[in-house]
């Protein structure tokens, strides 16, 4: 019995002694590049942002509140018009709008390292999940899982998103801002 006994003791005695107060991350990379965007990103992001983007056929405004609990509020305003021929002569249409696409939604957002992208070294992303805030209707707002490039005093640069330059990046500009159309 008192060899049992021993043993018992040895056992917590070991168990202890191998048990840390610190967390064991299981992948201590991804932890500290996800703690490393968090401190620098992170304070960056928080705040408001909007995009204009208009040309012939499409007007589009975009407004994005990023709140520091990761929460985030925003609002769409999208109408479009088509380029008709009447009568031999080319003429736009009256504008109208998106209207599965306009209107006021919130959501969350988040900043994350992922450890490989599109087969190469890893990279950071910026993930935006949102609802239209009209619950009569059941669509997604955002559903984004985007490149995420920087964020700093005045723009917020990602990879993706509604409006993209011809590189496939879509730039906020830092502040509140109505739509001027």
């Amino acid at each position: 019995m008192k060899i049992w006994r021993n043993i018992f003791v040895m056992a917590v005695a070991f168990a202890l002694a191998s048990c840390s107060r610190d967390p064991q991350w299981a992948d201590e990379e991804l932890h500290l590049k996800n703690q490393q965007l968090q401190e620098q990103f992170a304070p960056l992001v928080v705040g408001t942002w909007h995009i204009e983007v208009i040309n012939d056929k499409q007007r589009f405004f975009e407004r994005l509140t990023f709140l520091p609990d990761k929460t985030l509020k925003g609002m769409r305003k999208w109408q479009y018009r088509r380029l008709v021929t009447i009568g031999g002569v080319e003429q736009y249409t009256d504008w109208e709008d998106v209207t599965e696409e306009n209107g006021s939604f919130t959501g969350r957002w988040q900043l994350s390292w992922e450890r490989e992208y599109d087969g190469g070294p890893g990279a950071n992303r910026l993930s935006i999940t949102a609802d239209f805030d009209d619950k009569q209707r059941s669509f997604v707002a955002y559903s984004l899982y985007a490149l995420f490039h920087f964020a700093d005093a005045t723009t917020l640069s990602f990879s993706g998103g509604y409006y993209q330059n011809s590189n496939g990046v879509t730039n906020f500009i830092r502040g509140e801002a109505e739509p001027s159309f």
